[in-house]
């Protein structure tokens, strides 16, 4: 009997221990959950397990900050000199077109125009582009003909058929203004009105129009109210059967690269600059998604009215067959419910910005 007693203990004994080391486990698991990234414990409430989000929520984290380059940093009176410049329409040879005139932010930062209406009220051959989220991308225009914002800052200014003023002539008009001395001097106190100053305080206010926390980016962080489960299904399809996320892909929802996607026309985009190399006849860049549903029309010529006709285009496989098609674009047979789920995850990526403070011009 004293022995049986013993072993009674022991075993006892033993199933403390056990619960003890598993009691040690769950605080060491609730320890490292504190202390790991944010991403983890967001993905993981988010999806509840579910592996088919969880495996490609972690690339559309937002940054934390907002890039500047060295050798043209932040300030407030850059972005300041900037902000003026570009919504100032004596930058352009007839003093009624600014930059803001094809990039207003009552429409994400385009036009709201199949194709943009340049100098002498005259349609110009593509669609104007939004500038929200630049400072992320590397080329830009639809073709990728800049190589930095600050060279993207003063081709509309100088084309002909855009706001069409030559860059001297545009310098030499800035500094008949006594009020843009001032701003010059506090935002690059040590150099001259220039095409180069001008060139970095526009790229600088650029870099500042960033798009703000979305429903998505708030499902993102674990809340799940913050979309429908239509907008989850339509985030699967996404990341999926709709194979958006090939090119759409990072927080901003686009690649920054160049395609052909199948659209009739002459227009050759990237193939001008490169016309040797096949892929790149035809081929645009691709543009975000973030506040699309804002946008409308879309695609580099303004063909498609509405997001229901860009989906149709992607699920027939384009509209024209070339060599240069990107071997991406093919039929997706996409159910009416799929392209339903679609838009409204689309839709989640609109955020509520801040109203946009318009400038007093100088005189």
């Amino acid at each position: 009997m004293y022995l049986a007693g013993i072993f009674v203990v022991l075993r006892v004994f033993r199933v403390f221990q056990r619960m003890f080391k598993l009691l040690l486990f769950a605080l060491s698991l609730l320890l490292f959950l504190s202390t790991t990234s944010s991403d983890f414990l967001v993905s993981y409430a988010l999806t509840k397990g579910n592996p088919e989000y969880f495996r490609y929520l972690e690339g559309y984290k937002r940054p934390d900050s907002t890039p500047f380059p060295m050798h043209n940093s932040y300030t407030q009176e850059r972005e300041l000199l900037g902000r003026t410049l570009f919504f100032d329409p004596r930058l352009s040879g007839s003093s009624w077109i600014s930059c803001a005139t094809c990039h207003s932010p009552g429409f994400s930062w385009g036009d709201g125009l199949p194709k943009a209406i340049g100098h002498g009220m005259k349609e110009l051959g593509r669609r104007t582009p939004t500038i929200l989220n630049l400072a992320w991308s590397e080329l830009f225009f639809w073709d990728g003909r800049a190589a930095s914002l600050e060279e993207q800052a003063l081709g509309p200014i100088a084309a002909r058929g855009e706001m069409n003023l030559a860059l001297d002539d545009m310098i030499a008009k800035v500094k008949t203004i006594p009020g843009y001395k001032e701003l010059f001097e506090k935002a690059y106190p040590s150099e001259p009105i220039s095409k180069e100053t001008v060139a970095k305080a526009i790229a600088t206010f650029e870099r500042t129009i960033v798009s703000g926390n979305s429903p998505f980016d708030g499902w993102m962080k674990g809340d799940e109210a913050a979309i429908s489960e239509q907008a989850k299904r339509g985030f699967l399809l996404f990341n999926t059967k709709a194979k958006c996320a090939t090119c759409h892909s990072g927080w901003r929802f686009t690649d920054d690269s160049f395609y052909d996607i199948g659209l009739p026309g002459s227009d050759i985009g990237r193939g001008k600059l490169f016309n040797e190399i096949e892929v790149m006849q035809f081929a645009f860049k691709t543009p975000t998604l973030r506040n699309i549903d804002r946008r409308a029309p879309y695609m580099h010529n303004g063909s498609r009215k509405n997001l229901e006709e860009v989906i149709e285009h992607y699920n027939h496989g384009g509209s024209v067959k070339r060599p240069s098609l990107s071997p991406e674009i093919k039929p997706l047979d996409l159910s009416e419910q799929d392209k339903i789920d679609l838009i409204a995850f689309l839709n989640t990526l609109t955020s509520s910005d801040k109203p946009v403070e318009f400038p007093s011009l100088p005189r």
